[in-house]
């Protein structure tokens, strides 16, 4: 437990040295940093734009007792590599998460998206479905390259940019934390959203604020792979009613996770830890939904 006067990060960061260490995979012309944990059916989790591979922390420790966990820091994330385009798709994530399974000898896995990092999940698992048992989509941020969303994506785009210029990814980090989280969330929850922020690279960055404005989920479908989504019940940044339609726009099931807002892997990790457990079992008796 936590005392009052303890930074709640510490015990976190303490944890995730000791079990969700980083390794750094050398990549033809780059690398990759991975976080893993326990040994099983694979999970692979991809985090969303403003989060990183840490914020898995606590749902990375539940399911490491049945299944090996692997979360990635996007490219220009982290210790990752940057892509090489400026304004890199999503099959561009796509190849380097091929890269990534290679060199790590995953042949299939049960694929999680995370906000902006479902976009890349959707994209490799149309690319590549014989890589994925299964596919989850956590509060899945859809994009706004469909055409019909250009003067949305404009500004979007003007406006993400403009807050990285000028306030910068410390300043970001403190004001748009809380936006992450329900209005319920305990300090431990913010704090941790806090951090991971925090450590964002500006190139990285910037190059998911294209992905995100210049692509669109439903582009990478129909998907040969069965797929749910869940959405966080308090989730104001990709709303429950947004997640419902695009859950009902690929044709799979959808629920709420209780108690949590957008990032829901941090919120309520055991909640999410129990639906990505079940979905590890679905994969493995070749269950549809």
């Amino acid at each position: 437990m936590l005392n009052a006067t303890e930074n709640p990060t510490v015990a976190l960061q303490g944890l995730l040295d000791s079990r969700f260490a980083q390794r750094t995979l050398k990549l033809d012309g780059c690398q990759q940093a991975v976080r893993e944990a326990g040994d099983g059916p694979v999970i692979v989790l991809l985090h969303g734009i403003g989060s990183g591979a840490a914020s898995w922390l606590e749902v990375a420790l539940q399911l490491s007792q049945g299944a090996r966990v692997i979360a990635w820091d996007a490219p220009g994330y982290g210790d990752s590599t940057p892509l090489a385009p400026a304004a890199p798709t999503a099959e561009d994530y796509a190849a380097r998460l091929l890269q990534t399974l290679d060199a790590l000898n995953i042949e299939r896995c049960v694929l999680v998206g995370h906000s902006l990092g479902a976009i890349t999940a959707a994209a490799f698992s149309q690319l590549y479905p014989q890589r994925v048992n299964r596919l989850v989509l956590l509060s899945p941020a859809r994009g706004y390259g469909d055409p019909a969303r250009e003067t949305q994506r404009l500004q979007v785009r003007a406006k993400r940019l403009h807050s990285l210029e000028t306030l910068g990814i410390p300043a970001m980090a403190e004001q748009r934390s809380s936006h992450m989280l329900s209005t319920r969330a305990s300090a431990k929850a913010l704090a941790w959203v806090r951090w991971n922020m925090a450590r964002l690279n500006h190139q990285g960055y910037r190059q998911a604020i294209e992905l995100l404005c210049g692509d669109d989920l439903l582009r990478h479908t129909p998907l040969s792979v069965p797929c749910e989504v869940h959405c966080g019940e308090a989730d104001s940044i990709t709303t429950p009613e947004t997640c419902h339609s695009l859950a009902k726009a690929l044709g799979v099931s959808f629920t709420l996770i209780p108690d949590a807002g957008h990032a829901s892997p941090i919120e309520q990790p055991y909640v999410v830890a129990g639906r990505l457990a079940f979905a590890v079992q679905q994969s493995m008796t070749g269950s549809a939904q």
